[in-house]
């Protein structure tokens, strides 16, 4: 008696895969833009399908299987053609069922996205980072915290715990920074200047009397504005630094608004 019908009943099949917007990021640059073909011996979920192609579900917003609608759970066991499609395709104007979402405002970047992390912060997200975190302790802050994970490690992203993420395109760090905003649509949560670039807590504005002890001669002489951390104490005050970080902030807000290319 069979004992693995999926494998012994069906016969082979072929789906074939059209990815549209940018998801040709994630395969070998000699197939980008073309459809994939691929040939399956017993029946497979689409979810298992897409990311044997090495794309990670997260990326992954909409599904089209002969036309229809599904989900990641959807068993292919015949010749089908996919359609996947990114978050925020400019291709797809159905209103077909989302498989992410764009509210999420809180994330955790793995120890090679430093210069990302601290942007975010800049800009006043929050953003968890340990720069020795291995991925089991990424995993572990992203689902007990409820935080969404960015990393350009695709096989971490495809970790099945893994529900919100997101991998970054570009290798800069201003350019990665504009990615993420319009993945998860943060342009309207940008609050420059509100969180501790040390360690991610939020700041908040003190006298001068409360933290001149803790100041060098000159700036307790020019500064009169100061804002400590609510969690490592640290203090921040509009010093030399305070214009290229300025004008950082307005290069990504500009290009986020179209005025400006990073």
């Amino acid at each position: 008696m069979p004992t693995r019908a999926s494998s012994i009943d069906v016969k082979p099949f072929s789906v074939r895969l059209n990815l549209h917007g940018d998801l040709g990021f994630f395969l070998r640059s000699r197939t980008r833009h073309e459809s994939i073909k691929r040939t399956l011996t017993e029946k497979t979920s689409v979810k298992d399908v897409i990311e044997s192609c090495g794309i990670p579900h997260p990326e992954v917003d909409v599904i089209l299987v002969d036309g229809l609608n599904v989900d990641f759970a959807h068993t292919l066991a015949t010749d089908s053609e996919m359609d996947v499609f990114p978050i925020g395709n400019c291709d797809l104007h159905l209103k077909e069922k989302r498989l992410q979402v764009s509210c999420v405002i809180k994330f955790v970047a793995d120890g090679h996205l430093g210069k990302l992390t601290r942007n975010l912060r800049l800009l006043g997200f929050d953003v968890a980072y340990d720069r020795d975190a291995n991925d089991r302790q990424l995993l572990e802050v992203m689902t007990c915290e409820n935080r969404a994970l960015l990393t350009r490690d695709r096989r971490l992203l495809m970790h099945a715990i893994v529900e919100h993420g997101y991998c970054p395109r570009s290798q800069n760090a201003e350019e990665q920074t504009i990615e993420v905003i319009r993945r998860f649509d943060l342009l309207g949560l940008i609050a420059p200047f509100s969180r501790c670039l040390r360690c991610n807590e939020k700041l908040r504005e003190v006298a001068k009397g409360d933290v001149i002890e803790k100041l060098e001669p000159l700036t307790k002489i020019y500064y009169e504005q100061f804002r400590r951390c609510t969690g490592c104490g640290q203090v921040y005050w509009p010093g030399s630094h305070f214009e290229k970080l300025q004008k950082r902030i307005e290069l990504i807000q500009s290009c986020l608004t179209g005025k400006k290319g990073v």
